[in-house]
């Protein structure tokens, strides 16, 4: 039998090579068949549009009206900024003490009101009426027709809100109005619906494809939202600062996304904010 001193030079390379090859390959990490189950992709973070607090259009009135217009909304017009699906006006107002407005019309819209301090005092053509203080979702069919009033009851404090406006599922619905109290700790450290189409959890009827969640978070505190294909979000900071990703948000600040995936809520500070969820 020849030994390896009886091979030529280039056999003799030949096997040297060969035994590196096979050396360097017991270090590589087999590759996973297929019975072992595909490589799955990362999730994806969906896309963010922030609006910002400080490029709202503003509008003061008669010494008593402080409003902010995320949409365009009477003499603030911008074509960049009509609404987002079915939400057509957020107005963030501060109201001073017995500042308010004197009835007035509204038809076809779907109308909530969200104090975040003071109160209001609503009266209607329905003969409904009462006081909206922190805590309560108050929404208002305006349908065929509805003439309503909203005044700082208060002499000194100044009432600061969220109006928003939101297109019906169809015109011509019957109009109605509706207050409901939450308890704060239900909206503390986690997502709490508050007006929906099917009333679901006891949430206020919204006649509009959309539904509103709300929520308190602590410094630190974080919740999870996961937009489901063919829908989209819109967040709107009520109060302090949130992160979302690598987005940071200030009180006054809107967000919204079509992406399906998955957003993780992170309060910067003490934070408020209302999710909705829409067609």
């Amino acid at each position: 039998m020849p030994t390896n001193d009886s091979q030529s030079p280039t056999t003799r390379r030949s096997v040297i090579r060969a035994g590196a090859l096979a050396a360097a390959g017991s270090l590589i990490v087999p590759r996973l068949s297929w019975a072992e189950g595909p490589v799955v992709p990362p999730a994806r973070t969906p896309r963010l549009v922030v609006r910002r607090s400080e490029d709202r259009g503003r509008a003061r009135h008669g010494g008593w009206l402080d409003a902010r217009f995320t949409f365009s909304f009477s003499r603030y017009r911008d074509p960049r900024h009509m609404g987002f699906r079915a939400l057509r006006v957020m107005n963030e107002d501060r109201i001073s003490g017995g500042g308010g407005f004197p009835m007035h019309p509204h038809d076809n819209m779907e109308i909530l009101t969200y104090v975040l301090s003071g109160s209001l005092k609503h009266r209607d053509s329905l003969g409904g009426g009462g006081i909206i203080k922190p805590g309560d979702t108050q929404r208002m069919s305006a349908g065929t027709g509805i003439r309503h009033s909203e005044f700082n009851p208060s002499a000194r404090e100044t009432t600061h809100l969220l109006q928003i406006w939101m297109l019906p599922s169809r015109r011509g619905l019957r109009p109605s109005y509706e207050q409901k109290r939450y308890a704060t700790t239900r909206t503390r450290g986690q997502l709490q619906l508050l007006a929906s189409p099917t009333r679901r959890q006891d949430s206020v009827l919204i006649q509009s494809n959309l539904e509103l969640y709300g929520a308190n978070l602590a410094p630190r505190e974080a919740v999870d939202w996961t937009i489901r294909r063919g829908r989209h979000v819109w967040i709107q900071v009520a109060r302090g600062s949130l992160q979302i990703g690598r987005t940071a948000l200030k009180q006054g600040d809107g967000v919204r996304s079509s992406d399906p995936g998955k957003l993780r809520i992170v309060a910067r500070e003490n934070a408020e904010f209302l999710l909705f969820d829409l067609a």
